[in-house]
């Protein structure tokens, strides 16, 4: 152990000398110093060298914080009593003589303190922190001090700490608030709410929006009335009313909970009335209604515990009674308070207005007040619904209690209210006159309703919605309407046609109203003038209105005159055929073709049919042809009706044609023009896919069974060949090309059995019907076993004669008869030909 000349205090080993020659050098390096006091790390001088180094460098922020870090760390898990700590206070006071402006020291320091559970000292650490500090800096220090203060059992002092606190971070006040419901602090945390509440900038940082902290504080003070005494509860909780009118509910049921809590009962009661009668929606009104009904079933209970525990005495029933019926009464009330919330929200709804009614029912006094309420609160032209039926059902209630000149000065009321819709006034009208009937004041009737129509001194357009509804009722065809079936029932025949009269001249006639004309003159045997307002009617109306006007005109007018007036009639017809829709055509062609029927010509008839099947929608053609070949079969006979067979196959749809196509071709057989069947069959042919037709092929080989012979049957499987090769898609035809090819190089078509290599019917027919050219030819006649033809009589040489008989009739269809030729004819040599000329179909030939 050496020691220094002039310092012989100071000791150290071998070791040391070179860090203590580099200290006498450099005595302000703090870098010599710490090089010094890592060497010594593990020594026990370690604590000597960092006083020596801080006595050189007092304002050294590293040697204090790495010495105070390491004082700190040599007294971890020692007993607090021990004098050590007090050491290490020291330590830190002499640090902050010179570090009082680092927050690190100042915030090690006061956790130190903390740990050593010194709380005066550590609250006065703080304080002095704060103090010391620069305001920046206070943001460091404030959590630590607060917590350290929310977990000493001296709320008092952390208030003060708080309250501190909050100047410098009002942002913070809800975690102050909070603090203070948890020691029961209400009152103050009530204040720092309202506080926050009525503060307009206030941000939550928990995110909650005013109304949410609102309502916290409308909880905190209605569930703590005997804590919260700093506030005036009701008029904090009646001014959240005003300010959040969408969320009432919650806040009035605060209120009651607030006076239910304080024992004022019948306080309670009135809010909740108030509350029921002043919400305006039904989620609100549900909530402060179960919170009522709660509140009396709980004052039942109440009542009824008190009772069994202080014994019954005659006040106490009477006081159970009494709260058992304001209960059920307050049920009872429900729809009727449920309905004023729906009219709160909209006065001016009709139907809530009619249930307020029904609800009332039993009482006529509530009635006609409730009554007379909506009928003056409705404004017609912002009512949802028909404002008129109130004051209906307003005076049909007077009428039904057999007052009528009551009820008759309501409906005098009700015709003067501007309504929004003219409809509106002509429907009260007309209930004024029918209550009139039903009590059989028929003349009454009519005045009312001839004052409905007639004229005002201010006349204006029906549609023009800035002039009253008095001036344009009457338009109305409503109110027309029922003054023309009274006069017809109690008028005479001078007033109601004047009736109709006037309203064809107002332009307001619709072809029913023209009907119901035509139809009261015909009664009247005005025939003549029934017919002209058929044309007032027609003169007014375009197609499609003027539809059912023809349709009646035409049917009455041949009934009337029959052939009498035939060009009248058919000038008739033509004007109504003129310009006539397709879609209505039909009928009124139909009706004409009758007329010349039964009082005309049958050519102008037939004319009428052709001229139909044109005129006529295209899904009506169909029809159309099949009457018109009928009605021509019965007049001219059958054979007049080829003409018309071969214009519908060309005008019809594919799908209608074949059918008459069929048709066509059973006639023919019928008649016995084999030939021309046989050529309907082969046109109808081209449009009939096999694959989806297979009933007209099958039909077409019943017809050549009955009637066909060997050459027909292959003509038609040929035409069957060529019709499927046409309807095929290109990959079924090159598969076909490729079976063939392969039956071509295995073989003959006919060597192969029924079913082999995919050969569908119409080739096994084919091969049959070789089979039966070839047993022709030898005239060895065997039994057919799938297809059997009709033999006839004659003999081959008489066909022969026969068939060089020329038919004018006959339809040529193929000419073709190279194929088979009969045994009379002329043999040709055969002669070998070069195999170039075959080429590829010299097997083929030579396997035939």
């Amino acid at each position: 152990m050496l020691s220094f000349s002039g310092k012989p205090d100071v000791m150290f080993e071998d070791d040391d000398l070179p860090y203590e020659e580099e200290i006498i050098r450099n005595p302000y390096s703090v870098k010599c110093w710490i090089r010094y006091i890592e060497f010594k790390q593990n020594g026990p001088k370690k604590n000597m060298i960092y006083e020596r180094a801080l006595k050189e460098l007092p304002g050294s922020y590293k040697l204090w914080y790495n010495y105070l870090k390491e004082r700190r760390k040599q007294v971890k898990g020692k007993c607090l009593t021990e004098p050590v700590y007090e050491e290490i206070n020291n330590c830190h006071e002499r640090a902050l003589v010179f570090m009082h402006k680092m927050p690190r020291i100042w915030l090690d320091y006061c956790q130190f303190l903390v740990s050593q559970c010194k709380i005066t000292r550590s609250r006065r650490t703080f304080d002095r922190a704060l103090r010391a500090l620069p305001v920046t800096q206070h943001p460091r220090i404030w959590p630590l001090y607060l917590r350290f203060v929310r977990n000493l059992p001296l709320p008092e002092t952390a208030i003060r700490v708080y309250r501190r606190y909050l100047k410098l971070s009002p942002e913070n006040a809800e975690d102050y608030i909070d603090y203070l419901r948890s020691v029961g602090r209400l009152d103050e945390a009530a204040l720092r709410l309202a506080a926050i509440v009525n503060d307009e900038s206030f941000v939550s940082k928990e995110g909650k929006s005013n109304y949410q902290l609102w309502h916290e504080l409308c909880d905190l003070i209605s569930q703590n009335p005997d804590k919260v005494t700093s506030l005036n509860v009701g008029a904090i909780i009646r001014g959240g009313l005003t300010r959040f009118t969408d969320q009432l509910g919650k806040l009035w049921c605060s209120l009651a909970d607030y006076y239910i809590r304080s024992g004022h009962f019948e306080k309670a009661r009135d809010v909740y009335e108030e509350s029921i009668l002043t919400v305006v929606t039904v989620r609100d009104f549900t909530q402060v209604f179960d919170s009522y009904a709660q509140f009396e079933e709980n004052m039942i209970a109440a009542k009824m515990e008190t009772t069994v525990e202080m014994g019954k005495d005659e006040d106490d029933d009477v006081d159970l009674e009494l709260r058992l019926a304001r209960f059920e009464q307050l049920i009872a009330r429900r729809p009727l308070l449920l309905n004023s919330v729906l009219l709160r929200q909209n006065p001016h709804n009709v139907h809530e207005w009619h249930k307020r009614v029904k609800l009332c029912d039993g009482n006529p006094r509530q009635i006609i007040n409730t009554y007379t309420e909506a009928v003056q609160t409705v404004d017609p032209i912002k009512a949802t619904g028909k404002p008129h039926s109130l004051w209906v059902s307003f005076a049909k209630f007077y009428e039904e209690n057999e007052q009528l000149d009551d009820a008759r000065t309501i409906f005098e009321k009700a015709t003067k209210v501007n309504y929004k819709q003219v409809d509106d006034l002509a429907a009260v009208w007309c209930e004024f006159g029918e209550m009139e009937l039903r009590h059989e004041n028929y003349e009454q009737a009519l005045r009312l309703l001839r004052k409905a129509t007639a004229i005002p001194s201010k006349k204006a357009e029906y549609f023009d919605s800035s002039e009253p509804v008095q001036n344009r009722v009457f338009k109305s065809l409503k109110v027309w309407s029922m003054l023309a079936d009274l006069e017809e029932s109690l008028g005479t025949f001078q007033s109601t046609k004047a009736v109709y009269d006037r309203i064809i001249d107002l332009r307001i006639a619709t072809p029913q109203i023209i009907i119901n004309y035509a139809m009261f003159l015909e009664e009247h045997n005005y025939f003549e003038e029934s017919f002209k307002a058929y044309e007032r009617g027609i003169a007014l109306f375009k197609w499609p209105n003027v539809y059912d006007i023809w349709n009646t005109y035409l049917t009455k007018f041949i009934d009337r005159y029959g052939g009498k007036k035939l060009e009248r009639a058919r000038d008739l017809f033509e004007q109504a055929l003129d310009g006539c829709p397709a879609k209505f055509a039909k009928t009124i062609y139909l009706l004409y073709a009758k007329l010349e029927e039964e009082y005309g010509l049958a050519r102008h008839a037939m004319a009428v049919y052709e001229r139909a099947t044109e005129a006529v929608e295209i899904n009506e053609r169909h029809d159309m042809f099949n009457i018109y070949i009928k009605r021509a079969a019965e007049i001219y006979g059958v054979t007049y009706t080829r003409a018309i067979y071969q214009k519908s196959i060309e005008v019809l749809p594919d799908e209608h044609a074949r059918d008459m196509c069929l048709r066509f071709a059973d006639m023919e057989s019928k008649l016995g023009e084999i030939d021309r069947a046989r050529a309907i069959y082969s046109y109808c042919s081209q449009i009939c896919d096999p694959r989806v037709t297979a009933n007209f092929w099958q039909m077409w080989k019943e017809f050549e069974i009955r009637h066909g012979n060997e050459d027909t049957v292959r003509e038609m499987l040929r035409i069957k060949r060529s019709v499927q090769a046409t309807y095929n898609t290109q990959v079924n035809f090159m598969s076909s090309q490729m079976l063939k090819a392969t039956t071509s190089s295995t073989g003959t078509v006919s060597d192969l059995a029924p079913g082999q290599l995919g050969i569908d019917d119409m080739k096994m027919l084919e091969q049959k019907a070789q089979q039966l050219a070839a047993e022709a030819e030898r005239d060895k006649p065997k039994p057919k076993e799938k297809i059997l033809f009709v033999r006839s009589d004659t003999s081959r040489s008489e066909l022969a004669e026969l068939s060089k008989q020329i038919n004018p009739d006959e339809i040529d269809i193929d000419d073709d008869d190279d194929e088979n030729q009969g045994p009379d004819e002329v043999q040709l040599e055969q002669k070998s030909v070069p195999t170039a000329v075959f080429g590829g179909l010299k097997d083929d030939q030579d396997a035939q």
